[in-house]
């Protein structure tokens, strides 16, 4: 059977819950997904790493510091050669820098196989890369939709899709982690999408004050 059409999967959510009609008109359709590269995986996972807790600004800013530290590649022998107290001297935490050096050791000694993740579960690359001290469930549900371009990851304690979510249905106070989980289930197989139109809903609002 085809995979939909992100134009198929748009309408679908809409269909699944009209109060997306509106940001579904505003953005279109949701983005292409294309599974990274095995050598671009490990820059990623250390990137989502940098975007933990921090607006988006403040972490592009601190994640360029981390590259030029690495010598302009982000791969784990040069974190490994940078170590933690040169990555914590550019902004990061004393966890997150420490995490991406764990991190670098596991994928160099295979405790974590980032060459088979295109093949693992959702559940199984969760499972996998957060064994590493630092790395949580948010930084694993990045990495499986902007990495593994994985459909049905729903992170409903992303503060943005919370937040997306809460303008979308006009909820004060802000919904809930719990609540949303299960709001989410009416969206299984497209859930990353939805998550991408909550994030939008916050961008758009913001455009319009």
């Amino acid at each position: 059977m085809p995979e939909p059409s992100r134009k198929d999967i748009a309408a679908r959510i809409v269909r699944s819950d009209n109060a997306f009609r509106e940001v579904v008109h505003l953005a279109g359709p949701p983005p292409a997904r294309r599974n990274a590269r095995v050598d671009q995986r490990f820059a990623d996972l250390v990137e989502s790493i940098v975007s933990q807790l921090l607006a988006t600004s403040a972490a592009d800013t601190i994640h360029a510091r981390v590259v030029a530290v690495c010598g302009g590649a982000v791969n784990e022998e040069s974190i490994l050669r940078a170590g933690a107290d040169t990555l914590k001297s550019v902004g990061l935490s004393r966890t997150k820098a420490e995490a991406m050096v764990e991190l670098a050791r596991h994928v160099t000694d295979r405790r974590i196989n980032i060459a088979r993740h295109g093949r693992m579960s959702d559940e199984q690359v969760v499972r996998e890369v957060t064994t590493v001290r630092g790395i949580g469930p948010w930084t694993a549900q990045m990495y499986l939709m902007h990495t593994l371009a994985r459909r049905d990851v729903w992170p409903a304690g992303d503060y943005g899709v919370r937040a997306g979510w809460s303008l979308l249905h006009d909820l004060n106070p802000m919904i809930s982690e719990t609540e949303l989980r299960e709001e989410g289930a009416r969206f299984s197989g497209m859930r990353s999408d939805v998550a991408w139109y909550c994030w939008q809903a916050v961008h758009f609002a913001r455009s319009a004050k």
